[in-house]
Parts: C-alpha cells; sequence; structure tokens
C-alpha cells in the first residue's frame, strides 16, 4: 500500500507539473498576442502622426491659397472701381460730346448747366424774339405747348427767340 501511495504522490506532482507547463504555455501565448497587439498600436500612432502631418501641410497650403485669393478679389475689387470711374468719365465725356454736337450754339456754362439738370430748359439765345400774330402758324414746340417768354422781360411768345431743350437723355443714343 506504501507503493500506491507512492504513485499516487508522484502522479499528483506530475499532475502539478503538467498544470504548471499548460499555465506557462498559456502566458506565453497571452504575452506573444499581448506584444502583437502593441506593435499594431505602434503602427497607428505612427500611420496616425503622419496623417496628422499631411493633414497640417494641407492646411497650410489651403490658407495660404486662401490669403491669395483674398488678395486677388481686393486687387480685383480695385481695378473694377478704376474701371468704373474710366467709365463714367468716358461717359461725362460723351454726354458733353454729344450735347456739343447737337446744341453747338451754346455757350459752355449753359452746355454745363444743360447736362447737369434733366429738366427741359428753355435756352434764350442773344436776338430778339419774334413777336407772334394770331395769323401765324406755330413753328416752335414753346408755341405749341403755349410756352410765355422767358426771354427779353417775358412779354412775349416764343417763337425762333428761344429753344426748348429736352432733357439728354431723350435723345442721346449710345
Amino acid at each position: 500500500m506504501a507503493a500506491f501511495r507512492d504513485i499516487e504522490e508522484v502522479s499528483q506532482g506530475l499532475l502539478s507539473l503538467l498544470g504548471a507547463n499548460r499555465a506557462e504555455a498559456q502566458q506565453r501565448r497571452l504575452l506573444g498576442r499581448h506584444e502583437q497587439v502593441v506593435e499594431r498600436l505602434l503602427e497607428t500612432q505612427d500611420g496616425a502622426e503622419q496623417q496628422l502631418r499631411e493633414i497640417l501641410t494641407m492646411e497650410k497650403e489651403v490658407a495660404q491659397s486662401l490669403l491669395n485669393a483674398k488678395e486677388q478679389v481686393h486687387q480685383g475689387g480695385v481695378e473694377l472701381q478704376q474701371l468704373e470711374a474710366g467709365l463714367q468719365e468716358a461717359g461725362e465725356e460723351d454726354t458733353h460730346l454729344k450735347a456739343s454736337l447737337l446744341y453747338p450754339f451754346l455757350l459752355g456754362g449753359q452746355l454745363v448747366r444743360l447736362v447737369s439738370n434733366p429738366q427741359p430748359q428753355v435756352i434764350c439765345p442773344g436776338w430778339p424774339p419774334k413777336v407772334l400774330g394770331s395769323r401765324d402758324p406755330p413753328t416752335s414746340a414753346s408755341q405749341v405747348a403755349g410756352t410765355t417768354g422767358l426771354c427779353h422781360g417775358g412779354n412775349s411768345k416764343l417763337r425762333n427767340g428761344g429753344v426748348i431743350l429736352a432733357p439728354l437723355g431723350l435723345f442721346l443714343f449710345s
């Protein structure tokens, strides 16, 4: 019986050694997996850092591009203002030229007032008006409208003594 007890003790010892070996093997496997996970995490971290550097570079490029675009828009606005000012000056010059061609008998000051005032005007020339009789046919727009003389004292109807001018925009064509 003592032999059976000895065999039983040896069996128990062998079983405990086998259990320890299994635990050790399992621990080795877990450590191997842990190393793999750590390697993957390090690779992921390296990849994320590289992507962040690329994103930062792209952000800098986009910011520079936006600054360049803003500067171009500003320069375009300045050029547009210059072009608009030039266009307005050319339009005013064109209006003055058309007016001087259409109304060559006007003096400089009268022409400037005519161009700057959009209301119809009666311009009185230096010669006296012809007095209308009841039998004379109307020959001017002022006679048809019944405009009394605004020139030479205002006591006569205008007939060839004044010229009624409409606003320039009505007769000047671009």
